[in-house]
Order: C-alpha cells, then structure tokens, then sequence
C-alpha cells in the first residue's frame, strides 16, 4: 500500500511538470506568434497606406493639370474678346505651369500601363492644342483679331478639350478604382490582424485555463495522498513535506510566469542586437581586405562578392538594427505599462496649474524650438489624487500638442479646468493639425495612431493616459475635427478614493 500511493504521488509530480511546461512553452509560442503577425500586419497596412497616398496625389496632379488646361483657354479666350495684356500674360502663366504638372502626372503613373496609355494620347492632344492656342495668341499680338477670331471659330480645339477632358476623366476613373481596390486590401489586412491576435487570445486564455485546471487538480490530488500518507510513519509525513515543498515552489513558478515571458523576451533581443553590432564591426576589415585584393589581385574578386560586402551586408545589418530598436522600445513601453498597473496610488492635494507650470518648465526648450506658447487659464480647482500620474496624464497630452502642429500655424496650447460636483474637469486645448472623428476612440487603444504618420512614436502614449485615468478613478476623451486642433478632457474625482480605481 506505502508503494503504491508513493509511486502514484512520484507519477502525478512528474506530469505535473510536463503539462506545465509544454503549457508554458505554448504560451510563449502564442506570443510570439502575435508579435510575428503583429509586425507583418503593420508592415503591410504600411505598404497599403503608401499606395493609398500615392493614388490621392495621382488625382491631384490628374486635376492640377487639367485646371492649367481651362485656365489656359479661358484667358485665351479673354485675351481674343477684350485684348487685355493680362489675360495674356496669365495664359503664359498656365501655359508655362502644364509643362511640369504633366512630366510629375508622367512620373506618378509610370507604373500603371492604362494610364500611361491615356497620358500619352493626352500628350499628343494637348500639344495640338497649345500650337492652335500659339497661332491664336500670335494673331492677336500682332492687332490681327478678325484673323485671330475666324482661326478661332474654324478651330477643333472644343472637340479636342473634350477628348482631353475625358481622357482627364478617365485616368481620375481609373485611380478610384486603384483607390477602392487598396482600402479593401488594407481593411482585409486588418481584419486578418485581428483575427490573428484573437486566436492569440483564445491560445492564451485557453493555456491559462488548462494550467489554472491542472494546478487545482494537482492540488485535490495531494491533498487527498497528505490525507492518505497521514496514516503512516513519520518517513511518510517527512516525504509528503518534501513533496509539498516542491509544489509551493512549482506555483511560485506559475507566480512569476507572466514575468519570466514579458521580461525574457529582452534576452533574445539583446543577443541579436550584441551580434548585429559584432556583425557591424566585423564589415570593417572585411572592407579593407576586399580594398587590399582588388588592388593587389583584381582578378580574384567576383562582382557577387564586392556586392555582399559593400553593400548587401551593411543593409541588412541596418535593417536589423532598426527592428531590433523598435522591438525594444515596444518591450519597454509594454514594461512601463506593466509597472505602472502594480504601483501603488498616493493621494495628496494637488494644484493642477502648479504641476502644468512644472512641466512647461521641464520642456521649455521644446516648446522654444517649436514655437509653441503654453497658457494656464487660472483657476483651476485643486483636487487630491496621486501626483505622479496627473504629472504624467498632463506631461503626455501637453508633449502630444507640441508634435502635432498644423503646418504655417503658430502653436498654441491651453490648460484649464472647471468643478462640476464632486469631479474636476482638467482640459488640455491646441490649435494642431487635429484628429479625424472617426478615430476618436481608436487613439486610446494601444499601438493605435492616427492621421498622417510623420512624427515618432509607438501607439503607447494615450493608452498609458487613459490607463492612468482609470486608475485614477476618472475617464478621458477628446473634441477634435481636422484642421481645427484637439481637446483632451480628463474627468477626475476631486477626492480620490481607493474604491474609484478598479482593481
């Protein structure tokens, strides 16, 4: 009887063990493989973006050169009725701009054959054209304007505007569809992201599950072997301690779980970066020794090897550089957020203007650099809350304006706040560039940006704010429109209380 409950309990640790670790080497899989799908969506979506933005300057360029064209003709035409110099200097104008705007029209679509096709008929059209419009403009300018006006009547330039207006009309066709077919390749591309991370997900929960699953059963199974071994000798108390301790120390181990995959993730990070750098330097004398033998022996040097080593090799260890680099300062935002989740919240009085001044005089270079002028619309009312985290909410927002100005404007941002009962409401007001309704919600969620993206960052910033709002026992949202900058509200408790917060 002693042997077999003892072999049973010797059976149950050692698959115990196994359950677990193949549970945790899943997990780790799972995460891997969201981050794998994760850089491949944003590689894409960023792919489609640029073909997106490429077809709205083809339909820019398509309309700016057509709008040179009925410019053109109609300061031909009022040239040719009131004989007015400005009418002709205008139409050189117009006539001077369509040069350039069809060489950049050639340059964008040199990549599509239909628009090539229908730029080059418009080509042979339009030079048609400018050689009636000479003959016209050359007319009037030597006083012959019955000439002048007969050449005009007798001309096909109304038939050749109409085949030049929907040869225009045609190439704007053609890139709507161009436009259409990338935002359903885009919108695909994020939905299959989705779908990605929710099986992520559903790996996860179901890992997390499984191990909660095992851990308790492990846990009925030795509590009923104690009870059956406390029947026994005191070898036997001893070896169901032993065997005890060991659980406490494999849950210890499911404890630090979460840990051991957020903050290992670094160690594979910083291997590659350690090698990408010893790579780097290695380049160095392999450069001097491709130099020392293409002018010692230059016979003995293949082409496919001064490639590799002047160029293909630095371009790679570059691109490495570069994604590592951007891995670790996703690591370290996810960590802060981590962090900042497991920190204790303080209250204590604070003056919302007071820590804006502090800012303000933290960044005072940025905004001095920027051009930007910050404002506190005094008063604003105190609250009591954690002082860290109202410093970061407002430092975040404050710095978000400073990066998102709207181009020829000066810069301007105002911090205020009202009471409305029992909460404050602190607003953070700029003048920028603005956000599209649309991603009014989206911007708060994390890796989530919006508008054209010419500034850096990694989607982390606004998370963490509303994050911290939360925790705060607050909310926060913005009024925003493009063009007409952005108004970032965070509703706060005038008194915080450790039951606002969730936990």
């Amino acid at each position: 009887m002693i042997t077999t409950v003892r072999n049973r309990f010797v059976v149950s640790e050692g698959r115990f063990g196994r359950v677990l670790v193949t549970f945790m080497a899943l997990g780790f899989l799972a995460l891997v493989g969201a981050g794998i799908a994760a850089g491949w969506a944003t590689s894409r979506n960023a792919d489609y973006t640029r073909w997106v933005n490429h077809t709205y300057e083809v339909e820019l360029s398509v309309s700016n050169a057509r709008r040179l064209i009925e410019q053109g003709e109609a300061s031909r035409r009022g040239y040719l009725l009131t004989g007015n110099v400005e009418y002709r200097d205008a139409y050189r104008r117009w006539a001077a701009s369509l040069t350039p705007a069809l060489v950049r029209l050639q340059r964008l679509t040199r990549d599509n054959p239909r628009q090539v096709a229908a730029l080059r008929v418009l080509r042979t059209e339009i030079a048609a054209l400018l050689v009636q419009r000479g003959r016209t403009m050359a007319l009037i300018d030597a006083g012959r304007i019955e000439a002048a006006t007969a050449l005009f009547r007798g001309e096909a330039s109304v038939r050749r505007l109409a085949v030049i207006r929907n040869a225009f009309e045609g190439m704007a066709v053609t890139e709507r569809r161009l436009l259409e077919q990338r935002d359903a390749a885009q919108r695909a591309n994020v939905r299959a992201f989705y779908v990605i991370l929710a099986i992520a997900a559903v790996l996860l929960a179901f890992v997390a599950l499984a191990s909660l699953l095992t851990v308790l059963r492990y846990t009925r199974d030795l509590s009923q072997s104690r009870d059956t071994l406390r029947d026994f000798n005191a070898r036997l108390e001893e070896t169901v301690s032993e065997r005890t301790a060991d659980l406490s120390r494999a849950n210890e181990e499911i404890q630090r779980f979460a840990y051991i995959v957020s903050h290992d993730l670094r160690s594979p990070l910083v291997n590659v970066m350690g090698f990408t750098a010893e790579l780097s330097a290695a380049t160095t004398p392999l450069t001097e020794m491709l130099d020392r033998a293409e002018a010692e022996c230059p016979g003995i040097v293949r082409e496919d090897a001064r490639l590799a080593v002047r160029e293909d090799l630095p371009e790679a260890i570059g691109f490495i550089r570069t994604s590592t680099q951007k891995m670790d300062r996703l690591i370290n935002a996810i960590l802060k957020l981590s962090r900042e989740g497991r920190r204790v919240i303080t209250p204590e009085p604070i003056d919302p203007a007071a820590v804006t001044e502090t800012i303000a005089g933290s960044i005072r270079h940025l905004l001095d650099d920027r051009g930007v002028t910050l404002a506190v619309e005094r008063p604003i009312p105190g609250l009591v809350t954690d002082r860290v985290a109202l410093e970061q909410i407002l430092s975040n927002l404050i710095e978000n304006a400073t990066k998102y100005l709207q181009p020829g404007r000066p810069g301007t941002i105002t911090v205020s706040g009202e009471s409305r009962r029992d909460r404050v409401i602190l607003s953070v007001a700029d003048n920028g560039r603005g956000i599209d309704p649309r991603d009014h919600q989206r911007i708060f969620d994390l890796f989530r940006r919006s508008g054209q993206q010419d500034q850096p960052g990694e989607g982390i910033g606004l998370a963490h704010v509303r994050a911290l709002a939360y925790r705060l026992g607050g909310t926060i949202d913005v009024d925003s429109a493009l063009g007409r900058g952005s108004t970032f509200r965070i509703n706060l408790p005038k008194a915080f209380d450790v039951q606002d917060s969730p936990s």
